[in-house]
């Protein structure tokens, strides 16, 4: 990693995410092989709130995609919590997701014939959480996010903002350390999206639960304590709230 990328003051004993000239290519339509991650360098310590801003294109979402292990990369080293990311075989790759990560993107992913509370006991019932403790914990987590009177309402039912509350308990139901966002905000109002803003920082400061999101939201990205740019496949450190 270069110095100019490094957070200053960080304690190498305390990173939880490193990441070592990682690249990433797909192939378009036409063959042509378009080079994505070119040589990303990141460390980032426990408990931090990281966003990454960028135009559109520049490799947000595949990086965040493959730090969170639902995709890979041909060259390179992740390290999350000890671990050797990208080494993993299939059925690590599946237990790390459940375990260690919790994701929240721009559209829900909620399953719509399911009420709220069920979708969020899912990932706990993957886990094999009995089910009347699966419903007892997801019961408290959508309280937590401010929908206790919408245990039993299904998708359809709930506004976009209660909709990505949902997912936000989901997210967090197997208490994963880290919890990757790909534009959470970004098909709700600015008052809502705040809110939901919100409620990730509450989650870092009361869990201690690292934070890392893709946005091209200004004012959401000046919230996290360390503010990254990605340009032509690398990132960039732009600002650090030490």
């Amino acid at each position: 990693m270069t110095p100019d990328n490094e957070p200053t003051g960080m304690d190498q004993k305390n990173i939880q995410i490193e990441v070592v000239d990682l690249h990433k290519s797909y192939r378009d339509g036409e063959g042509k092989i378009l080079h994505i991650l070119q040589g990303v360098n990141l460390q980032i310590p426990r408990k931090a709130t990281v966003a990454i801003v960028g135009a559109s294109g520049t490799g947000k979402s595949t990086f965040l995609h493959v730090l969170g292990a639902l995709d890979t990369a041909e060259k390179g080293k992740i390290y999350v919590e000890g671990q050797d990311l990208l080494s993993m075989k299939r059925e690590q790759c599946a237990r790390f997701r459940n375990q260690t990560v919790g994701f929240v993107f721009q559209f829900h992913h909620l399953m719509q014939d399911f009420t709220a509370l069920e979708n969020v006991m899912m990932p706990l019932r993957i886990q094999s959480v009995a089910l009347s403790e699966a419903k007892k914990r997801a019961s408290t987590l959508l309280q937590q996010v401010g929908l206790g009177d919408r245990l039993h309402h299904r998708p359809a039912q709930l506004s976009g903002g209660e909709q990505q509350r949902v997912a936000v308990a989901r997210a967090i139901a197997n208490s994963p350390k880290i919890l990757l966002a790909d534009e959470p905000t970004g098909n709700l109002d600015e008052e809502t999206g705040q809110q939901i803003l919100d409620l990730m920082l509450q989650l870092n400061e009361e869990y201690g639960i690292t934070v890392i999101i893709i946005t091209h939201n200004s004012a959401l990205a000046s919230s996290m304590k360390y503010q990254y740019r990605m340009v032509h496949g690398q990132l960039t450190l732009l600002t650090n709230h030490s």
